[in-house]
C-alpha cells in the first residue's frame, strides 16, 4: 500500500520498514505493533479525551477477551455472553452486506471504526484486501486485536476526514456502525468519495435512524444522562452528529451527488415491533439500523 500524507496528500518517503515522513510536514509516521499510526500529534491531543472516555466505557463493560477464538467467532457468536443481543444484529447486518457486495473475489476496502477487526477479518477471509482503520489502538476493543486472527488486513490509526489514502484508490468504503461519530458528516463523505473509484460504493452500516430528529435528540439526552450516572461523564468531548434521519442522509445525497439505497435486514420479530410498542407506551421512536448503500449519481 503507498501511503500518502493526511495532512497534506503528498507521497511519503520510506525510512525504514516501519517508518514513512513527509518531508513537506516534516512529520514522521510509525508502525507500531503492527498498527500504522498516522495522526499527527496535534490530532493525537484532539482526540486524546475522546479516546480516554471511549475505552474506560468499553473496560467497564467488559469488552473483549484474552481468548483468540472470541475474535474469530465474531460477528456470529459471541462467547462471552454479553452482549449476545448486540451480535446478532451485527451478524444480520454482515449478512445483508456480503449479499450485496460485487462479485468479485478482489477489492479494495476501508473498514471504517474497525474497533477489534472482526468485519475487517472476514472480508479479508472473502478475498478482499482490507485497511482497517480506527482510533482506537487497544488489544481488547482496538486496533492491536489483529494478532488474533487468521485472515490478514492492514491496522490504520487515522480519523475520517484525513486518511493516509491516495485519491481514486478503493473500491468500497464501509462505515462499520461508526458514521455516527462522525463530527462533520459532509466532510466525511467528501473524503471517502476522495480515496474512491470512480464506480465505488460507500456503505453505512449500523448507525442509528430516525424519522423524526427529535427522536435522535432525546436518544442523545438520555445516554448523556446514562453515561454521567454511570461514569461520571457524558462522553461528549467531541460534537459527533450522532445518528442519522431520512431527510439528513436526502440531503447529504443531493449536495454530494450520492445515491442512496437504504436496506433493512429483518432482525427478528421483537425487533420489528419494537416501533409499535413505543407508540403505545408513548415513548420516542426507536433507531432503525440496516445499511446505507451510496454510489456517484453517474454511477446509477
Amino acid at each position: 500500500m503507498n501511503f500518502i500524507c493526511p495532512r497534506c496528500q503528498r507521497g511519503l518517503i520510506q525510512i525504514t520498514p516501519n517508518q514513512l515522513r513527509c518531508e513537506k510536514d516534516a512529520l514522521s509516521f510509525n508502525q507500531v505493533d503492527g498498527i500504522w499510526r498516522f495522526l499527527p500529534p496535534d490530532r493525537e491531543s484532539y482526540y486524546s479525551r475522546f479516546i480516554a472516555d471511549y475505552e474506560a466505557v468499553r473496560r467497564f463493560e467488559e469488552r473483549g477477551s484474552l481468548d483468540s477464538s472470541y475474535y474469530r467467532a465474531l460477528p456470529f457468536y459471541d462467547l462471552s455472553g454479553k452482549f449476545s443481543a448486540h451480535w446478532k444484529i451485527r451478524a444480520t447486518s454482515f449478512r445483508a452486506l456480503e449479499s450485496n457486495l460485487t462479485s468479485s473475489s478482489y477489492q479494495k476496502v476501508l473498514d471504517m471504526g474497525a474497533g477489534n477487526g472482526w468485519l475487517s477479518n472476514r472480508l479479508s477471509e472473502l478475498g478482499h484486501h482490507v485497511m482497517a482503520v480506527d482510533l482506537l489502538v487497544n488489544p481488547q476493543d482496538g486496533l492491536a486485536a489483529w494478532r488474533n486472527y487468521e485472515n490478514r488486513f492492514t491496522p490504520i490509526q487515522s480519523e475520517f476526514t484525513h486518511l493516509p489514502v491516495a485519491d481514486k484508490s478503493i473500491s468500497i468504503v464501509i462505515f462499520n456502525a461508526s458514521f455516527h461519530y462522525s463530527e462533520n458528516y459532509e466532510a466525511t463523505l467528501f473524503e471517502a468519495l476522495r480515496v474512491l473509484f470512480q464506480d465505488g460504493k460507500i456503505i453505512i452500516m449500523d448507525s442509528p435512524v430516525y424519522q423524526d430528529a427529535k427522536s435522535g435528540e432525546q436518544m442523545v439526552a438520555e445516554r448523556r444522562s446514562a453515561f454521567l450516572s454511570h461514569y461520571g461523564f457524558a462522553s461528549d468531548s467531541i460534537k459527533s452528529e450522532d445518528y442519522l434521519t431520512y431527510q439528513r442522509m436526502d440531503d447529504l445525497g443531493e449536495k454530494l451527488g450520492i445515491h442512496w439505497r437504504h436496506l433493512r435486514p429483518f432482525y427478528g420479530v421483537r425487533w420489528a415491533i419494537r416501533p409499535i410498542l413505543a407508540r403505545l407506551r408513548g415513548r420516542r421512536e426507536p433507531a432503525e439500523f440496516g445499511l446505507w448503500i451510496g454510489t456517484r449519481r453517474n454511477q446509477v
